[in-house]
């Protein structure tokens, strides 16, 4: 039987966690200058790569960290330094004045796919979600619907985000770049110290 229970705690944890509207900012400042169609394509692969990477974890994730001998330290830490790095590029003006149709691609994948969308957080909390499961098809269905739904609200966030550049044209673009390069390195520096905490308290 389908647990609605489940499926509203997932989804709810999965938007507060991912928050959709907090990556337009992002989003924009990453791809708000190049042509409609390239930023319809970059929301599309970004969403599609943050979807599989959470539903790796979900069927394998305990698997694969054991294997690999990963902690969710680590994973926290790893991507705290990747969105530092993102971050500073958005804060010094590197990475947004080169559209290149190459970038379209590399920007889905890094830093949209993974790790600001698919990131440490919402790894971790789709692996205590799945233990939560314990093995029933209602469970599973309800925790896999969850996981669709909150992507696609996050596919909806950055497809109109379009509706935002027409308000604010190339000099507001310029001043999202620095405001979400400012708060990308705030939550990059959060996910390091948070790793560090991890490894001390391990």
């Amino acid at each position: 039987m389908f647990d609605l229970r489940l499926f509203a705690e997932v989804t709810i944890t999965l938007v507060v966690i991912m928050d959709p509207p907090g990556t337009v900012p992002v989003f924009l400042s990453l791809v708000g200058r190049r042509p409609k169609a390239a930023r319809t394509r970059a929301a599309r692969q970004a969403v599609l790569v943050s979807l599989s990477v959470i539903s790796l974890f979900a069927i394998g994730g305990e698997v694969i960290l054991s294997y690999l001998h990963i902690g969710i330290p680590a994973l926290q830490g790893a991507g705290g330094l990747l969105l530092l790095l993102i971050a500073l590029d958005l804060l010094t003006g590197r990475g947004t004045t080169e559209p290149q149709v190459v970038d379209d691609v590399n920007v889905a994948l890094v830093p949209l796919g993974t790790p600001l969308l698919a990131g440490p957080g919402a790894i971790a909390a789709t692996i205590v979600f799945v233990r939560q499961a314990e093995g029933s098809f209602g469970s599973y269905l309800a925790l896999a619907s969850a996981i669709v739904a909150v992507h696609l609200v996050l596919w909806l966030c950055l497809r109109y985000s379009g509706a935002v550049i027409r308000v604010i044209k190339d000099s507001g673009i310029t001043l999202l770049a620095k405001i979400a390069g400012l708060l990308l390195a705030a939550i990059a520096v959060q996910l390091i110290a948070d790793s560090v905490r991890g490894f001390i308290a391990g």
